[in-house]
């Protein structure tokens, strides 16, 4: 039997590097693709960062690679650019597993987010950290990609996230997971995407937090697998 395709998309502040050890464990199964959206790992922009633009940097790697239709695992952020494509693009999207993704985004929402996101705190209270994106954001100034990040938040809490009629559009198999033990994303909004989305089913898996270092992969894998062979 001929393999399926999924494409594998990072969350904020991270890279597809990341992906490394779920992208060995799902090859087996599935024809595994992944990227950096723009401004992140090895990838520079000029451009500020919206869920729009790395949509539209997904559409680019799809046609580019000349892959007809894939499946997509959106972790976080991801999740939200891969719903954001099956919004405008559903032509290319086959079905979606979201993990950890947030939906409820107020102005209130994105000002608790971007307290987290200050380069000059994290750098003199949690240098490790720094270091850690300095590794992964090879081509470019870790402090420039959390600014980036920490206006789309805003943007976002303004008024340019997805809505309930925008999910009740995406008619995709979809599968919103959230980890038991994530503080980052509530369950609630969780169950409301998936009860939006008409063809959303909610997943929430036993043991996981939100960080994605955190996750134990063959899990992960065990759950996206799963959930692409259960709808073929």
């Amino acid at each position: 039997m001929r393999k399926g395709n999924l494409l594998l998309l990072h969350g904020a502040l991270g890279t597809k590097v990341q992906f490394e050890l779920l992208k060995e464990l799902l090859s087996k199964e599935l024809n595994v693709f992944d990227l950096n959206f723009e401004g992140h790992g090895d990838r520079s922009s000029n451009n500020d960062f919206s869920i729009d633009l790395f949509a539209e940097n997904v559409s680019d790697f799809i046609h580019e690679m000349g892959i007809s239709k894939t499946n997509i695992f959106g972790y976080s952020m991801g999740g939200y650019v891969a719903l954001q494509l099956a919004l405008k693009n559903p032509e290319l999207v086959d079905r979606i597993i979201t993990l950890g993704t947030k939906f409820n985004w107020t102005s209130e929402v994105a000002e608790q987010e971007i307290k987290m996101l200050n380069p000059e705190k994290i750098e003199e209270k949690v240098p490790a950290f720094a270091k850690r994106l300095e590794e992964l954001h090879t081509s470019n100034d870790w402090k420039i990609v959390m600014r980036k990040t920490a206006q789309m938040m805003t943007d976002l809490g303004d008024g340019k996230k997805m809505n309930d009629e925008d999910l009740r559009s995406i008619k995709n198999e979809i599968l919103v997971g959230i980890g038991e033990l994530d503080n980052m994303v509530t369950l609630d909004e969780s169950i409301g995407a998936a009860d939006a989305l008409p063809n959303g089913k909610l997943k929430v898996i036993d043991g996981f937090k939100h960080p994605i270092e955190k996750i134990d992969m063959s899990q992960l894998a065990s759950v996206i697998i799963g959930f692409i062979e259960a709808h073929q």
